[in-house]
């Protein structure tokens, strides 16, 4: 019942408070202007992740849960969020941002956030030892920055960072965890509030603000909930996150192949392949959300499976997502290994 009211009352204050937020926005001048990188045609209000953190804190109250982990988490969350707003007023340069989010990861990483074991089939288990410390660095920085990174169209970051919280908190409830079920419930109800007013057509973007925060958190609670899962332990929070995970990586991959450097911007990522392939923008967004959902729902069927079940549902999972990002060119048009693969055997004469 307690969960419930967070949820609704996280949604309709981050509801009622976005409007207010907007004003804000224009009146400091953090606003997003059209480039030839941007599909929106007029300047933009940002700092939408302001009610979203609002919410978030109102959500906590009401919930009240009691962990260890809860001030750092908040500590690095509000430098997340300071960090995000100062790049919204004044777009700070791409070191200044990584510094915050390498400050924000090592707060809550002093506070016991970590990933000190992965386990494995069969009852084994991997100690990570004094790799621990910047592998855990790396998934908090690396989700935070994946979600930035999808935050291109309309509703797309709101959206599937809705699905995800939505699919860790289903999750927490099958394992009883009411530290993550809290946290998840208090972002998701502030994300949807938010995401009235970011639908296309937006009144508003979230900004880095929203962005990154929601990247932070997400690369955390994602973290604290499955760490202890039995197979496979980083699986579950993979393939959840692989909507953001995957465009990141191909991303990567992209610019190896191109020679230019990773924090070069381009418009290649999965929203910009859809758009090209002639989906409207609302019609790109919808699909995206309805692949993050099949995720989402993969993720729980591996988590309720035997082991070889799991294994398979990997394995198809894997092969789905190399073929997705072949067939809308998300490497390049050129690169289709797995297709000229296919292709080879399918065109084999058979033997009479």
């Amino acid at each position: 019942m307690i969960t419930a009211l967070a949820l609704i009352t996280c949604f309709l204050l981050s509801l009622f408070l976005t409007p207010l937020v907007k004003k804000l926005a224009f009146k400091i001048g953090a606003t997003d202007k059209p480039n030839h990188r941007k599909v929106h045609k007029g300047a933009m209000a940002r700092l939408g992740g302001l009610s979203i953190y609002v919410a978030f804190l109102a959500g906590l109250l009401i919930l009240q849960p009691n962990n260890e982990y809860m001030p750092y988490i908040l500590a690095g969350g509000t430098i997340i969020i300071i960090t995000g707003f100062l790049d919204d007023l004044f777009e700070l340069s791409a070191k200044w941002k990584l510094l915050g989010q390498i400050l924000a990861a090592i707060i809550v990483l002093v506070g016991g956030v970590e990933i000190q074991f992965i386990n494995l089939p069969f009852d084994g288990r991997l100690e990570l030892g004094w790799f621990s410390i910047p592998i855990t660095l790396l998934w908090i920085i690396g989700i935070t920055n994946a979600i930035n990174l999808i935050d291109g169209l309309d509703g797309l970051a709101a959206g599937v960072s809705s699905i995800v919280l939505a699919t860790i908190s289903v999750l927490a409830i099958i394992q009883n965890d009411i530290f993550i079920v809290a946290m998840g419930i208090a972002l998701l109800g502030g994300t949807l509030g938010f995401l009235v007013h970011n639908f296309n057509p937006a009144k508003i973007f979230m900004g880095d603000t929203g962005a990154l925060f929601l990247g932070f958190m997400i690369g955390v609670i994602a973290l604290l909930g499955f760490k202890n899962v039995t197979i496979f332990s980083l699986v579950v929070p993979v393939i959840i996150l692989a909507v953001p995970i995957s465009d990141t990586f191909f991303a990567i991959i992209r610019r190896f192949v191109n020679k230019q450097p990773l924090s070069a911007p381009d418009k290649s990522h999965l929203h910009h392949c859809l758009l090209r392939l002639g989906y409207t923008h609302r019609q790109t967004v919808l699909i995206i959300y309805a692949v993050s959902a099949f995720f989402g729902i993969s993720a729980v069927i591996f988590t309720i499976s035997t082991l070889w079940v799991s294994l398979v549902i990997l394995m198809l999972l894997l092969i789905g997502i190399e073929l997705m990002a072949e067939r809308i060119g998300l490497v390049s048009h050129d690169y289709r290994p797995m297709l000229r693969l296919m292709n080879k055997f399918s065109n084999t004469p058979k033997r009479s």
